[in-house]
């Protein structure tokens, strides 16, 4: 195994654009079911 320098750990690149957009999407869905939830309150059966 290699060890990378202080330079070669600052040019790795990672993550996604996507997993960006997937979690703004996730919060977004969260958020809409929590009104739903206080504007039209169902009973458990």
């Amino acid at each position: 195994m290699k060890e990378l320098s202080v330079k070669e750990m600052h040019d790795i690149k990672g993550g996604s654009k996507a997993a960006i957009g997937l979690a703004i999407v996730a919060g977004i869905t969260f958020l809409i079911g929590v009104i739903d939830g206080f504007v039209r309150p169902l009973r458990c059966n």
